[in-house]
């Protein structure tokens, strides 16, 4: 997911209604090709910022990092 944040070295996106999902992928490679792909059309806009989230781990906080 992505979205203008307030402060480039911070996560606080500045409107949580404006996000891109980008989707939902069944392995990190996956995510991270989409990710790329996502951040390099906004690479020139510091404010802009796209983020891998793990749905393992805000379904499962409490499991190991794998």
């Amino acid at each position: 997911m992505g979205g203008r944040v307030k402060d480039p070295r911070s996560l606080e996106f500045v409107d949580l209604k404006q996000l891109d999902l980008v989707g939902v992928f069944p392995d990190f490679s996956s995510a991270q090709d989409a990710w790329k792909s996502a951040a390099q059309r906004t690479v020139d806009d510091a404010e802009m910022k796209y983020v891998i989230v793990h749905l393992h781990r805000l379904l499962e906080p409490e499991l190991p990092d794998q």
